[in-house]
């Protein structure tokens, strides 16, 4: 499924879900008007892109564990086993193992042509980095619409806030005596969609940080270990 269609399906489905949970709220939460309708969607959003990020993280980094598939690898590489070595690749599935596994395949291609071992690295490590280039999107996937939603829940709660207040200050300009119900509604509009902005960005910004140091750590692993493949091929002949 094309990334436009996922978060426009995901935006729908967020707002009827959002509108469906305003109208069975309780009635001071609903004082804060149809502006709490498109924080409560944010926020939906919000949690959806945490578990689908949470789902791909797991699914990039593949089966069992990291450390110890590139241990295997390396060991295979070492005693000249590329075949064993790419068989581990299929096997882990994950997204360092994709990048590896081009690497070798390259490496394979090329081993038994007539090149300098000094070309063949060189395209074998090209292999590697358009592979990495493939590879890293896929990682960093719905991070800018996190980003985004904290940014806008920021700004919708600013909004509700504002006319909450105005709705107060009029309430406050009537001749005589100020209209408390009109004021309570003016003050309870603007404090509730201040806390459902701060809640929805809270969370976004929390999100946004931690995929992000994932996936920086995730990359530099990646990195190393394409680097450290790289280098054993090298000592090949």
């Amino acid at each position: 499924m094309k990334q436009s269609v996922f978060i426009t399906i995901v935006m729908i489905v967020a707002f009827v879900a959002a509108y469906f949970i305003f109208i069975n709220l309780p009635k001071f939460i609903r004082d804060g008007g149809y502006l709490v309708i498109s924080l409560i969607a944010l926020l939906i959003m919000v949690v959806t892109f945490i578990f689908e990020r949470i789902f791909s993280l797991r699914k990039a980094q593949g089966k069992g564990s990291l450390p110890v598939f590139l241990n295997k690898v390396q060991r295979e590489i070492n005693a000249g086993k590329i075949e064993e070595a790419v068989k581990l690749c299929d096997q882990q599935r994950g997204s360092c193992a994709n990048i590896i596994r081009i690497g070798l395949e390259r490496y394979q291609s090329l081993s038994g042509k007539a090149k300098e071992q000094e070309e063949v690295m060189k395209e074998v490590q090209t292999a590697i980095e358009q592979a990495t280039m493939l590879e890293v999107p896929l990682l960093e996937r719905n991070l800018v619409a996190l980003s985004t939603i904290a940014s806008i829940a920021t700004m919708v709660g600013l909004l509700g806030t504002t006319i909450g207040m105005i709705r107060a200050f009029a309430a406050m300009a009537h001749a005589g005596a100020p209209d408390a119900v009109q004021l309570a509604l003016g003050i309870s509009e603007a404090l509730i969609n201040t806390a459902g902005g701060l809640a929805a960005a809270i969370v976004g910004i929390v999100a946004y940080n931690f995929f992000t140091t994932k996936v920086d750590n995730f990359t530099y692993m990646i990195d190393e270990a394409s680097y450290s493949i790289v280098q054993s091929l090298a000592l090949k002949k």
